[in-house]
């Protein structure tokens, strides 16, 4: 990888470490439609491209996640009751979503996929629908489940959850720094259920280019993961410094735009 290789994905590490910290989407959903571009760019063939992306997107969730959470615990602001009562479900769907399933799909349903979620989740937050105030977070079964459903997701997706477990948590009557700052803490072990899944699934292909773990580009992952834990903290800080209604725009607005994008990869994957 050349000089003028690395500081792109650099940048792009430093920028997705600030969203990371922000909304608790563990850079993610920033991260694959940028990655996509940029290995497009690169000749990566459009077979692999949107699952190195995503799967290396995700592997950048194991250290970013880390950074992020830590400075959301200073503030006080981690329901670590609801993210031991998550952690079961989402390791048992990030295993299941980065293995065989991941495999399975196809680039242009992979892109449709993403996009959809994204989109919907954004929808979920731009209408600011109140949730009733008697609702609360489910059981162990409950938890045990939507932890699944998150993992699964994304895993898919190359995301830390927070398109799915923000929503869920702000709809259980959770404050939504809480349900940020939570949402990082479960980055973690989305990404590391999934990144083994994606490294078996992935492993021994003759399609993945030199220097991948599985479907994991390590030297895209080397530049990215420097920068993306350095800038974290000052996401989580500017999360704390906005009004919930802020937090709910910014999320919106990135989450449509990234979704936009991944429907034009679908449609020209699709129609090549």
């Amino acid at each position: 990888m050349t000089v003028l290789q690395i500081f792109p994905f650099a940048a792009l590490g430093g920028i997705t470490g600030v969203f990371a910290g922000l909304l608790g989407i563990g850079g993610g959903m920033i991260l694959v439609p940028f990655l996509t571009f940029m290995f497009t760019l690169s000749g990566m063939p459009n077979a692999i491209v949107v699952h190195v992306a995503i799967a290396t997107s995700m592997a950048s969730i194991l250290f970013t996640s880390l950074s992020s959470v830590r400075a959301h615990h200073k503030r006080g602001a981690v329901r670590w009751d609801i993210v031991w009562s998550l952690a079961p479900g989402i390791l048992a769907g990030g295993l299941v979503g980065g293995g065989k399933i991941f495999a399975f799909l196809k680039t242009g349903w992979l892109s449709i996929f993403f996009a959809a979620f994204v989109g919907f989740s954004a929808y979920q937050m731009l209408k600011n629908k109140k949730p009733k105030p008697s609702r609360t977070l489910p059981g162990p079964a409950g938890m045990f489940g939507t932890g699944g459903v998150i993992g699964v997701l994304s895993s898919l997706v190359g995301a830390g959850g927070g398109f799915l477990s923000v929503p869920f948590m702000t709809w259980c009557n959770v404050a939504m720094h809480n349900a940020v700052a939570t949402s990082a803490a479960l980055g973690f072990p989305i990404a590391l259920a999934s990144t083994v899944g994606y490294v078996v699934s992935g492993w021994g292909s003759d399609a993945l280019p030199s220097g991948s773990l599985g479907y994991v580009y390590l030297p895209a992952l080397a530049c990215i993961v420097p920068a993306s834990v350095l800038s974290a903290p000052w996401g989580a800080k500017l999360a704390h410094s906005l009004d919930v209604a802020q937090l709910k725009r910014v999320f919106s607005v990135v989450l449509f735009a990234l979704a936009s994008y991944m429907l034009y990869k679908a449609f020209t994957a699709l129609m090549g």
